[in-house]
């Protein structure tokens, strides 16, 4: 099993959340790896949990990454926030993107909870799987 390629992986989904240009005019850039401390934004994409599964074979390293996407919004309906969604699910869906060690072998979305929050936000998490294979492991 191997960790190491976590940040790569990482990285390449924050990519391809940023580079969605209708996904940042909706949620006004706020794309974040961790929310801000202080005010929120009325809507943002923050990335959440993962959990690593082992899935080497005999001849690599590898593993399944399985990681939340949240859309949080503060509008009253989740209309916003659903559409919002659907471009993050689009961005991550079956993509193909290079990774900076190793190499992602497929991208799948798992499931989605929308949910109101305490505060009166609505919070919809993604969940999306990725393998991944360490094509640079000694």
């Amino acid at each position: 099993m191997t960790y190491a390629l976590s940040a790569s992986l990482q990285t390449a989904v924050f990519g391809l959340l940023q580079d969605n240009m209708q996904l940042g005019l909706m949620v006004d850039g706020n794309i974040f790896d961790n929310p801000p401390s202080g005010p929120l934004p009325a809507m943002y994409v923050a990335l959440g949990p993962e959990r690593v599964r082992d899935a080497s074979d005999g001849s690599d390293s590898g593993a399944w990454h399985e990681f939340v996407i949240s859309v949080v919004s503060e509008n009253s309906g989740f209309l916003g926030a659903k559409q919002a969604a659907g471009l993050v699910s689009d961005s991550l869906q079956d993509a193909q993107v290079a990774l900076t060690r190793g190499r992602l072998i497929g991208m799948w979305f798992r499931k989605a909870t929308a949910k109101r929050e305490t505060d009166g936000r609505r919070r919809i998490d993604l969940t999306f799987r990725a393998r991944v294979e360490d094509t640079t492991a000694p």
